[in-house]
């Protein structure tokens, strides 16, 4: 008897956790799906999460996240789901939601749409992505393709197949994921490339643009198209390397950080802030990160070794109505034997010259100045694909005082990008560059 008393005791415990376990997972806040919807609310469309609002102000990247939330940012865009638990847990743990990218071929990078079987591959490689990550607390809303509209001669429409096959995984989210809304990315503003997805894809609860110099005017693009529905800003930032001046041999010319951040602030102010159609719901600028494209400071908010540019300053200042305690070195100008990058600048090999960056700093520091000479980049990407940093190139410098450089150039003909960095040793940084070419 007392045999069975005490199996009957073990068979009660077991019970008792298994329930217990299972009471467990279905609290877990990890386990309980956001619950997201779009809603006009006094001519304002915006995102509301658990039923209240949410003002996007996001940033693409998924590091720094913890100075992310310090700038005032509550969200984060991806461009695919490679790690998006790990991903969506980093979000979650500093209180920030995702817009999840579901990464699509783009015929631009020859991506087949006829080819049926890659296309099916795509489309079951996607839903389970879809599945793994729908119940999970931080996910704002789904980015499926990421301009998808852009074709590899940049003129020819692309294969309308690339919209049926959107529609598929749109329908799949809307079938499986009632929890949050969907969109795709659309590079620039185009009405008929709008019009051809919207026909073939006619279910996006919101649409998404991708715009550089030209967000001030953005709501003006958007309603020439004469698409109603609400639109999202997935990508933001300095004007464009395609947007900006070239030299006569062809090399796109950056502008100075302090420039660049100033422009963003006032374009920003005017795209998103002030959009008079209550249609725009935020955006999210690009990138929170490194990254090289043309060159390695053109997009990035911060250096390889870490240091936030002025941008990120003037993000904080739009997010929180306030810059930082701390910020970036502006650096304003930059010159080389007295000549603009646009005054194209020829030099003999070997020769003597001299280049001089014009830097202040907001706090007071003390700055620190260092050049740097690289090759321009051989294979230049498209549509933000992977880019090689050109090599540096060893120079000899004959002084270096207060952001005045006097080196000998390189003695290799060929066109190369002498670089400033101005640190404040408090972990901010200022740059500038400027295209020359030995002959």
């Amino acid at each position: 008897m007392k045999k069975l008393v005490n199996i009957a005791v073990i068979i009660l415990l077991i019970v008792f956790m298994a329930v217990s376990c299972q009471n467990t997972k279905t609290n877990d806040p990890m386990q309980t799906p956001s619950q997201v919807e779009i809603k006009s609310v006094d001519g304002k469309y915006n995102f509301y999460v658990d039923g209240k609002l949410f003002d996007v102000k996001g940033a693409g990247g998924g590091g720094n996240l913890d100075m992310l939330q310090q700038s005032g940012g509550n969200s984060i865009r991806t461009w695919s789901p490679r790690n998006g638990l790990q991903v969506l847990d980093s979000a979650y743990k500093y209180n920030l939601m995702v817009a999840m990218g579901i990464s699509m071929g783009q015929e631009l990078h020859r991506f087949d749409y006829n080819d049926t079987s890659a296309v099916a591959e795509q489309y079951r490689r996607n839903i389970k992505a879809i599945d793994e990550l729908k119940n999970h607390p931080a996910l704002l809303c789904w980015v499926v393709g990421n301009e998808l509209n852009l074709s590899p001669d940049h003129q020819t429409p692309v294969n309308p197949k690339v919209y049926d096959a959107l529609n598929d995984i749109v329908e799949y989210v809307h079938r499986e994921d009632p929890n949050h809304p969907v969109t795709t990315a659309f590079a620039g503003v185009n009405k008929q490339q709008m019009e051809v997805a919207l026909e073939r894809c006619p279910d996006l609860d919101f649409i998404s643009v991708q715009v550089y110099g030209g967000l001030g005017s953005i709501s003006d693009q958007m309603q020439a198209t004469g698409v109603t529905k609400p639109f999202v800003v997935t990508e933001y930032g300095p004007i464009g390397h395609w947007e900006m001046p070239h030299t006569e041999w062809g090399r796109e010319i950056e502008e100075p950080s302090a420039k660049k951040a100033t422009g963003l602030y006032e374009r920003i102010q005017k795209g998103i802030v002030n959009d008079p159609t209550g249609r725009c719901m935020g955006g999210y600028a690009f990138l929170w990160g490194q990254k090289q494209e043309r060159t390695p400071t053109w997009y990035g908010m911060f250096l390889k070794s870490g240091e936030a540019t002025a941008v990120v300053d003037e993000l904080t200042r739009y997010w929180t109505g306030k810059y930082p305690e701390n910020r970036a070195p502006m650096v304003d100008d930059i010159t080389m034997n007295e000549q603009e990058a646009v005054d194209n600048i020829y030099v003999q090999p070997g020769a003597r010259s001299v280049a001089r960056v014009s830097a202040s700093d907001p706090n007071g520091d003390e700055l620190v100045y260092e050049w740097v000479i690289l090759k321009e980049v051989i294979e230049r990407s498209q549509g933000g694909a992977r880019e090689t940093e050109p090599e540096s190139v060893p120079f000899e410098i004959l002084s270096d005082s207060n952001g005045e450089l006097v080196f000998t150039s390189p003695a290799e003909k060929g066109d190369y990008r002498l670089f400033a960095y101005v640190f404040d040793g408090n972990n901010r940084a200022g740059t500038a560059n400027i295209p020359f070419m030995v002959e």
